[in-house]
Order: C-alpha cells, then sequence, then structure tokens
C-alpha cells in the first residue's frame, strides 16, 4: 500500500482518501503545506494508484503444464492463494482505511476525501465513528458501484455471477479491454482533467504522468475491471450520512462550483440532510478544489480543525458575526508563483448560536469537575 506523510509532533493527525484513478500523490499540496501544524497521512486505495497488485493474482497454464505469460494479469484460469475472494470494492477501501488507522496512526483522526474518497470517508466513519474527529468532503460522490450488493440483496446479486473476483470472466475482457484502451489513451485522459479542472491555467503535468504511469501497470486492467464489476456498498452515500448524523460526526463540505460530473446541487443536499454543517462552494474550482485552489481549501481545513479543536471558541473561516448563522460570500486572496489570484468563497453556515455552542461547552465542563468529585 502506497502511502505518504508528513508529521508535526503531537498535533491532531488528518488523513486524505484520493478519487478515482488517482492516489496520495494529489494531495503533495497538502502534505507540504499542512504537514507544518498537523500529522498529516494520503494513502493509496487497494488495486489503485501506486497499490496495484506486486504480483498475477492468477495463474494460467497450457495442457502441458507450462506457465502462460499474458501482458495483463487477472485473466488466469485459476486464482492465486492470496488473491481468493479478493475483490477492489468500496466495502474493502473501508475496511483498508479502518486497518491503516488503527495499526499506523494509532488515534482518532481528521478525515478528508475527494470524489470516490468522500464517500469512503463518510462510509468509514459511520463504522468508526469513536475513531474520527471529523470528516471533510471535497466534492463527495454520492454513489459508487453498478451491481448489487449480495448482504443487500442477495436474490438480486445471482443474477450477477462476477462480483469483481478473479479470475475475472473472459466473456468480459474484451468489453473491459476496449473500454480500457479507450480511457488510458493519452488523449482521453487530458480530456478528463481538462473537464475536471475549472481553471485551465492549472499546471496538471505531474498529475497527467503519474495516472499515465499507473495505466502502464500489467496489474491496471484486472484492477479497473473488478472495480467495475465490483458490488456497491454495504452502506449507501445516505445511510452513512444519515448514521454519522445520529453519531454527531462533525462534517464539514467543501465544493468547487464548477464540477461537471459532481454538481453543486449534491452538495446543497447534503447541507440540507446536515443544517449544522459548515458548506464552502468555491468558485472557480472543479471536481478537485484541493488540487486546484489548494491555498484556500488548505485555510479552510486549518479553520475548521481549530474550530473543532477549539470547542468552537475558534471562529470557522468567514465567520465575522460571531453566530455563523448566516450566509457569507468572499473573495479570496492569495498569491502563486509570485502573482495574486483570487477565488469567491460561499458560506453556508450553521444555525447553532455562538450561545449555544458556549452553554454545550460549560456543561461539557461542569460534568467533567462532577465526575472528578464523585
Amino acid at each position: 500500500m502506497e502511502i505518504l506523510s508528513s508529521h508535526s509532533n503531537g498535533a491532531p493527525q488528518v488523513l486524505f482518501l484520493p478519487g478515482f484513478g488517482v492516489g496520495s500523490f494529489h494531495y503533495e499540496k497538502q502534505l507540504k503545506d499542512l504537514g507544518q501544524d498537523y500529522g498529516v497521512w494520503a494513502i493509496d486505495f487497494l488495486g489503485q494508484g501506486m497499490s496495484l497488485a506486486r504480483e498475477d493474482p492468477t495463474r494460467q497454464q497450457q495442457q502441458d503444464g507450462d506457465h502462460v505469460d499474458d501482458p495483463f494479469w487477472g485473466f488466469g484460469d485459476e486464482t492465486e492463494p492470496w488473491a481468493d475472494n479478493l475483490v477492489y470494492s468500496i466495502d474493502l477501501w473501508q475496511e483498508q482505511v479502518a486497518y491503516f488507522i488503527q495499526e499506523v496512526i494509532k488515534e482518532p483522526i481528521y478525515i478528508v476525501g475527494n470524489s470516490l474518497g468522500g464517500y469512503v470517508a463518510l462510509y468509514f466513519a459511520a463504522c468508526n465513528p469513536h475513531l474520527v474527529k471529523g470528516v471533510t468532503l471535497l466534492n463527495a460522490t454520492p454513489f459508487w458501484g453498478f451491481f448489487p450488493n449480495p448482504a443487500r440483496n442477495p436474490r438480486l446479486a445471482e443474477m450477477f455471477p462476477s462480483a469483481g473476483t478473479f479470475p475475472l470472466p473472459l466473456r468480459v475482457r474484451k468489453v473491459i479491454e476496449f473500454v480500457w484502451e479507450k480511457i488510458r489513451d493519452p488523449r482521453s485522459i487530458r480530456e478528463i482533467l481538462k473537464q475536471v479542472y475549472a481553471d485551465h491555467s492549472t499546471n496538471i503535468d505531474k498529475v497527467f504522468s503519474r495516472i499515465l504511469e499507473i495505466t502502464e501497470h500489467p496489474a491496471a486492467l484486472a484492477s479497473f475491471a473488478s472495480i467495475m464489476l465490483a458490488p456497491q456498498g454495504k452502506l449507501s452515500f445516505g445511510e452513512a450520512l444519515s448514521r454519522c448524523k445520529a453519531q454527531d460526526v462533525p462534517i464539514c463540505l467543501m465544493y468547487g462550483k464548477e464540477d461537471p460530473w459532481v454538481r453543486p446541487v449534491w452538495g446543497l443536499q447534503v447541507k440540507k440532510k446536515l443544517p449544522e454543517a459548515p458548506y464552502y462552494q468555491i468558485s472557480p474550482a472543479g471536481h478537485c478544489p484541493h488540487d486546484e485552489v489548494p491555498e484556500v481549501v488548505n485555510y479552510l481545513l486549518r479553520g475548521w480543525i481549530k474550530n473543532l479543536e477549539s470547542q468552537g471558541f475558534v471562529a470557522l473561516p468567514l465567520v465575522d458575526d460571531e453566530s455563523g448563522r448566516f450566509d457569507v460570500a468572499k473573495d479570496l486572496e492569495y498569491v502563486r508563483d509570485g502573482k495574486k489570484r483570487s477565488v469567491r468563497v460561499q458560506f453556508y453556515g450553521s444555525e447553532t448560536s455562538i450561545w449555544s455552542r458556549l452553554t454545550s461547552y460549560f456543561n461539557t465542563q461542569f460534568q467533567n469537575v462532577n465526575i472528578k468529585f464523585m
């Protein structure tokens, strides 16, 4: 598993989860900046980024027993023991995140996810609220997977015998290979990046080269096929959201307004279900605001974490009136390559007043005092 990290001793820990098709490298601008104040981590999901399999999950033999070399892994006759029941699904990634936090970070964290990573972050928080101090969704995709989950719809799942396990069916290889060749074409990758970055002056050369490198790995096609054929999660995005709300998991929303895939309406729907969650809409910014305007996203993340760590005594970014009740729109300026730039950030606050936060704080302190004297 590919891991990037930058540490600040004794500071809150922050874990970043990538979107589909990229990896931890997509958060290098966060590790370099936020790593000065926090313990910052970023991982690649299994089957993506630089966490592709290091050997073929299947084996194929001729009638005389000789091994057959295939430029693409995953389409052999038998599954290797280590890959038995392996599926690159959202359930696997949620479990991967839980294992990483428990075994490596070893303390509750702030978790941040972009696109697919947003869904996984929310899913993980819903299942492990004791390991989460807060969740930030960056243009989180509200759905994932085409096929029914056998735990949720066993009868319907039986109609789709291939659930992304290895070896992958040869009958789907031609279709998947055709789609894969279209997607991995450098021209297609360039076009996709052009769609998701609203500011076309953003340098995407490094992201482009890293994605291209991933597609050339012999395990890339099989991983893509497994992901496409994997079932949906045991929890839907909406269910994960409801669980987080019921368990009082703090959530912050940061969405690029010009995202052609996860349009602002999706973020606003989440905000409607979580009226207390701060919502920042950034423009111009597309599907990956953390990479397109890292200066702004990092500033907002710092402010949100400080707000939570201070139990509300440090105001949220863009909040001037101390209540956080009213919508605010501001132009945030930053400097990049020696030039001044700016983006418009629309803030949608909560209905909780400063007095409610103060009352909650003092009630907590009073309870702690009572416990000490008992």
